[in-house]
């Protein structure tokens, strides 16, 4: 029951009963009802901004979210995978490939090299996660430049592979004079005692001892470049490109028998052992170039000896005498 007030009538000098009008009534009514809704409005924006209320939006954003770390992972999972087999083909391509081809390897520098100049990735900044992006976009342009690095390097390897048996072919790796024609082994690669001023030199190729006119032949493939005398010293001469950085040079020829430009087999005979030139006996100066330099032709004889003949004719080819030229 509600509360019956009272106020003193000092005129009467009685105490009379409040009377409320029904106006103000209403009016403390609809002022209540506005606070409890404010009230309940403020605390319903509260639950919605906090982890224990969630709407179906809410929900549903979380799902994506977890659903993009599940695929980010997966990448990531994925991206290291790929980064594991390039890494090892990268390794075979280099160790194993480009040895076997006898072909220059591909830098770490040049595989791994970055992307320098303007920041490429400046629309990625400014998210709540750009630091993640940026780094999984980096890592995904650096794996996708060294794919096209590996493979430009197995177009190359494959390259090579078909021209494998023209380059076997044209490796010098017969003896020029064979051996049941040779009379001896004269003289070796490297210095020896000049039979004309006895002093020690260089001598850049080996010499074999044979009769005149025992057949000279092609160590390998490739084009006669030179058929001529006007070297001086090695008198009658045949020089043959071989290409892939080989060239042979044959000395002291008495005749040729073949001519300039002309493509050879090896084993055809190029021409005959003479004595021409700055020689003291009939014999064949013979040398190998690689990549512009003198190397020894000891190292190229597997295509036509046994091993046993290879280690005596390596013996004699080592030892500190006199060559013939």
């Amino acid at each position: 029951m509600a509360k019956v007030k009272y106020y003193y009538d000092s005129e009467n000098l009685a105490f009379r009963k409040i009377k409320i009008k029904k106006g103000t009534k209403l009016g403390y009514a609809v002022l209540f009802l506005a606070a409890a809704a404010l009230f309940g409005f403020l605390c319903f924006v509260i639950l919605l901004n906090t982890p224990f209320f969630e709407t179906p939006k809410d929900r549903l954003q979380a799902r994506e979210i977890e659903y993009m770390k599940m695929q980010y992972n997966e990448l990531s999972r994925k991206s290291k995978l790929m980064e594991e087999a390039l890494s090892s083909i990268e390794d075979r391509d280099n160790n194993v490939y480009r040895t076997y081809f006898n072909s220059t390897p591909i830098s770490e520098e040049q595989r791994k090299a970055g992307f320098g100049g303007v920041n490429r990735y400046s629309f990625l900044e400014g998210y709540n996660n750009s630091e993640l992006v940026e780094a999984t976009t980096k890592r995904l342009d650096v794996l996708a430049k060294e794919l096209v690095i590996q493979s430009k390097s197995l177009d190359e390897i494959a390259k090579l592979a078909k021209d494998k048996n023209k380059l076997l072919a044209a490796i010098p790796a017969i003896q020029p004079v064979k051996n049941e024609d040779l009379r001896q082994m004269a003289s070796g690669f490297g210095y020896r005692s000049d039979p004309f001023t006895k002093i020690r030199k260089f001598h850049a190729g080996m010499d074999f001892s044979a009769r005149t006119g025992t057949p000279i032949y092609a160590t390998g493939d490739g084009v006669v470049s030179a058929a001529d005398n006007k070297m001086s010293g090695y008198g009658n001469r045949v020089v043959i490109n071989h290409g892939y950085g080989y060239q042979t040079l044959y000395g002291h020829m008495s005749k040729f028998a073949v001519r300039s430009g002309q493509k050879v087999k090896r084993g055809d005979v190029i021409g005959y052992v003479g004595s021409t030139g700055r020689s003291e006996a009939p014999h064949l100066h013979y040398e190998v170039h690689k990549n512009g330099e003198v190397v020894n032709p000891l190292n190229f004889y597997y295509g036509n000896i046994s091993a046993k003949e290879y280690v005596l004719i390596s013996k004699l080819a080592n030892q500190e005498n006199q060559s013939l030229d």
